[in-house]
């Protein structure tokens, strides 16, 4: 009766009028740039944070988690029609589904696509809203050795998902906390690696380091790897599957609902694992695995169901705990604080609007998606007709004008300059900026809670491992770390991330 009761509530903010049109810009605004392969939704939350400085927080929310979601769901779009995944975790979509396009059923696989992330979207807010509320009393109880501990497990598993060998993204981590310490101490108050930079006083700015890393990074990847768009599909007919296409879809949305609701909780890409592993265990237990790779259905429906899943539970961590599952989940961070929320498990009972509200968005938003995509399939194959190289200046402006409008302070414009090129030259070495940016999220988390847990145990660190919560955590966290390096496990990743590539 409770969570009934908390549902009305999130209904009755979230179908306010404003929210609902925020959360249609969202959802639009993200397939458009899950449709358009090189931006992604990381760049375009991180571009459009500024702007909804202004806006209520729980619009502001509900706009930015449209933008993160939809791009799954648009993802898909290119991936069928051109072999282009305009998002990552639509690879391997793109294996079967673009197979169907040649074969003239782009309409069908397009529907698989559009049926399984509606339904896996659905269910996955129904798993969200019902687990929420219980993970946030047990995160109530957590001490500061046990969040310390907490903090460290999600940035260590964070490194088995991420490209490269372990060892870079144990390094990124370790950039981003050290970034993440910028400015003035915690406690004393004395500056710290500000190097006579008044600017820097009050740390290094997280819109800057987003729109850097993620933007202007992205796009001087883009004009280096410049890819030529022709779609094969012009027209798109008979949209609804056939009797066998239903019958053989239904089995593999719910799997892949499942994989995906599990595997979204993750720290790093979830949602790439999720389509991936889906693709797999749809394969390995067909009967027809032969099919897969020249045109399954099976090999559409279930990654996408496991990748719009996990897009909705890697809210979970964020909602309950503070944590951030993805770097788009870091960027919602940076949007609760400049809000003046604090993150974790109190936002539950101090906003229960804007928790709740949030929440019913996401299933207004998949409704909103369903209604969207299948009809404006033409319009978002036109939309790769545009030049890249008309696009990317209005990007960077657009960028720069609203990362300036936040305390009109052109030291933030060179930031993102500076952190472009940062990333560009990160990329080019091989490491992924992803874990840079959960380590600059999470660092002043980890350093405070540390620090706090040695102030209260009079500097005794035994402190960590004789609290039962922090030495289980520290425990998983040194399994994961161990797992990450393991030779199976290096293959297996070099495996997926080279076929997302």
């Amino acid at each position: 009766m409770e969570l009934l009761d908390n549902l009305a509530l999130g209904f009755s903010t979230a179908l306010l009028v404003q929210n609902v049109l925020y959360c249609f810009v969202g959802v639009l605004l993200g397939t458009a740039v899950g449709v358009l392969p090189g931006i992604g939704p990381t760049a375009t939350v991180a571009m459009l944070l500024p702007i909804t400085f202004s806006f209520e927080p729980v619009t502001a929310l509900i706009m930015l988690a449209g933008i993160y979601y939809g791009a799954q769901y648009g993802g898909s779009t290119t991936a069928i029609l051109i072999n282009l995944p305009g998002e990552s975790s639509a690879a391997v979509t793109a294996l079967d589904g673009h197979e169907m396009a040649r074969q003239g059923r782009a309409g069908p696989a397009l529907a698989a696509a559009a049926i399984g992330s509606f339904v896996a979207g659905t269910v996955a807010t129904v798993a969200l809203a019902a687990a929420a509320p219980p993970l946030a009393s047990v995160a109530l109880k957590f001490g500061p050795a046990d969040y310390f501990s907490l903090v460290l497990f999600g940035l260590i598993v964070s490194i088995a998902l991420a490209r490269g060998t372990a060892l870079k993204a144990l390094a990124m981590i370790a950039l981003g906390v050290l970034l993440g310490t910028v400015g003035q101490d915690i406690y004393t108050g004395t500056p710290r690696f500000v190097f006579e930079q008044r600017e820097l006083y009050g740390g290094i700015d997280f819109v800057s380091v987003a729109v850097g890393l993620f933007g202007v990074a992205e796009i001087l990847r883009n004009l280096e790897n410049e890819q030529t768009r022709t779609a094969i599909v012009s027209k798109v007919t008979n949209l609804w599957p056939t009797r066998e296409d239903r019958r053989r879809i239904v089995a593999p949305i719910l799997r892949g609902t499942g994989l995906g609701a599990a595997l979204g909780v993750l720290p790093g890409g979830g949602h790439v694992l999720a389509s991936f592993t889906s693709y797999a265990v749809e394969k390995r237990i067909s009967k027809r695995p032969q099919e897969f790779g020249r045109g399954a259905i099976e090999g559409v429906a279930g990654p996408e169901s496991a990748n719009n899943a996990a897009a909705q539970t890697s809210f979970i961590p964020l909602l309950t705990l503070g944590l951030p599952a993805h770097p788009v989940m870091a960027l919602m961070i940076g949007a609760f604080i400049v809000h003046g929320i604090t993150p974790g498990p109190n936002v539950i009972n101090d906003e229960p609007a804007l928790f709740w509200g949030l929440i019913a968005s996401m299933w207004i938003g998949n409704v909103l998606l369903l209604l969207l995509n299948l009809p404006l399939i033409g319009l978002w194959v036109r939309m790769l007709r545009i030049p890249y190289q008309v696009l990317f200046p209005m990007i960077i402006l657009f960028a720069a004008i609203g990362t300036y409008s936040l305390n009109f302070n052109a030291y933030d414009v060179y930031a993102i300059a500076f952190f472009g090129i940062l990333g560009y030259v990160l990329i080019k070495c091989g490491c992924e900026p992803a874990p840079l940016l959960l380590g600059f999220v999470l660092g002043p988390l980890l350093e405070e809670n540390l620090r706090r847990a040695l102030i209260i145990s009079r500097g005794d660190p035994s402190v960590f491992v004789t609290r039962p919560i922090s030495a289980a955590l520290l425990a998983l966290a040194l399994a994961a770390l161990v797992v990450a390096v393991l030779p199976t496990i290096r293959r297996r990743r070099a495996v997926v991330f080279a076929e997302e590539e």
